[in-house]
């Protein structure tokens, strides 16, 4: 659940440069929101494989 709640704050901290990028134009604000895109994917990858593990282990 730890990971989940690192999904929930990753998502809260993006929507700041998101709004500057999208309303602003800011270009460097698109650059931070792709790499926490890509944090994102990548912890909810780990998440994924959290969750299939324990599945199998049931």
């Amino acid at each position: 659940m730890k990971k989940f709640t690192e999904v929930k704050e990753l998502v809260a901290s993006l929507e700041a440069d998101a709004d500057k990028f999208y309303n602003k134009g800011n270009s460097a604000a698109g650059t931070r929101v792709r790499k926490g895109m890509q944090d994102l994917k990548n912890l909810a990858q780990s998440i994924r494989l959290e969750v299939q593990e324990a599945k199998n282990k049931a």
